[in-house]
């Protein structure tokens, strides 16, 4: 369990989530203290604008697996290449959400307000106009760790959205420890209240790769849910996710054929890929750093599930990024003065490094573009060590 533990801990950096409840994302109810610099975002490295929709799903077929009396809820941040300086600028996260996490977690607290984090500047646009193309985008799903809500992987969604994907970045309905859905309700995490005192985690990560083929058949089967969703090439299609989420990416590869090619960033392998592999399809394994690991706290998931991934497949760590090093929680750390011990890699690399070989990754196997970072190591990225590939 040691990833989730250190997710559990590292993001103890941590903060909350933007997500209105409708298509359209009201302006952020936060202001910046005069006294304090406004927190932004890494701009994107692409070369489109980011537009972003907010989109409530609700699977009237399936209950909840935590609150059995309710339907199974998504709430996606759908990002996508758009029309510069159309639409507004999209808020970080919600006031209350903000403050939910940082009362739960505590140390980033004592250095940031709720409204400061809420008004992070991003760099997405609600509201505005997709890009003309005559081309569609692949579609690349992405899954936060256990309790932290899709707004962790902004900085990725908004790089890759800005790379020409459509990115859906999901909550999925209490299990994270905030997030507003429609009717201004704030679920929190049921979930945790179940898994860790049976340490029946793989209830997570199954319950996720179940969401993800009726979110495709939302996004692109007959009568899409999203306005835009003629943006989307369904032949394309990518996940990732970041600790528990990463367990969800190669369990929805499984579960999922529509699913192309899969990154787990740090996560236990809570559900283990199956014995007979993933049909040859791509996985990109990208984990902390081993040095900053808890002694205590064995996982050999990695090494039992790398031998059953039957495809294109890489192990990389990178030095000095802890658990939390690919989300957004060390970039807004720096920003407010408070480093976490487990993610001594600055917010700045960490995301340099997470933006590119996960960009990459998908560039070479979604979009058939060179990726020779991918090779092998190369002095660019001294911190980053080709474990097994």
């Amino acid at each position: 369990m040691k990833k989730i533990i250190r997710m559990l801990t590292a993001v103890a950096a941590g903060l909350a989530l933007a997500a209105p409840g409708t298509l359209t994302t009201p302006a952020a109810a936060a202001t910046t203290p005069a006294s304090a610099s406004r927190i932004e975002l890494p701009r994107p490295t692409g070369a489109f604008a980011v537009g972003r929709d907010t989109l409530h799903l609700v699977d009237r077929d399936r209950k909840d697996p935590w609150v059995p009396t309710a339907d199974r809820e998504l709430l996606l941040s759908l990002y996508y290449p758009t029309l510069p300086h159309t639409g507004t600028p999209a808020p970080y996260m919600a006031v209350p959400e903000a403050k939910a996490l940082l009362t739960d977690r505590g140390q980033l607290g004592e250095h940031a307000t709720p409204e400061r984090i809420a008004a992070t500047r991003t760099h997405a646009r609600d509201n505005a106009l997709p890009r003309p193309s005559m081309r569609r985008y692949p579609l690349i799903v992405l899954s936060p760790g256990f309790t932290a809500p899709r707004s962790s992987l902004s900085t990725l969604a908004e790089e890759l959205a800005s790379r020409g994907y459509v990115v859906a970045a999901v909550d999925h309905a209490y299990e994270s420890d905030g997030t507003l859905f429609p009717g201004g309700r704030m679920l929190n995490c049921t979930a945790c209240e179940q898994v860790f005192p049976d340490k029946s985690l793989y209830r997570v990560s199954d319950g996720r790769a179940r969401d993800i083929p009726f979110l495709l058949d939302r996004l692109t089967g007959p009568g899409s849910a999203w306005r835009y969703s003629w943006l989307i090439d369904s032949r394309h299609i990518g996940m990732a996710g970041h600790s528990i989420g990463g367990a969800a990416a190669s369990a929805a590869m499984a579960a999922d054929p529509r699913v192309d090619a899969g990154v787990n960033m740090d996560g236990t392998f809570f559900t283990p890929v199956p014995g007979s592999g993933l049909d040859g399809r791509p996985f990109l394994m990208l984990a902390g750093d081993p040095a900053l690991l808890p002694p205590d706290f064995p996982d050999t998931s990695w090494e039992d599930n790398w031998p059953l991934l039957d495809g294109w497949k890489r192990w990389l760590t990178v030095t000095g990024a802890g658990h939390a090093g690919f989300t957004d929680w060390p970039v807004l750390g720096d920003q407010v003065g408070y480093t976490h011990p487990e993610t001594p890699l600055s917010g700045t690399r960490s995301q340099q490094i997470t933006r590119a070989y996960v960009g990459d990754f998908f560039d070479l196997h979604l979009r058939g573009m060179q990726a020779p970072r991918l090779d092998g190591p190369t002095a660019a990225d001294p911190e980053v060590v080709f474990h097994r590939r």
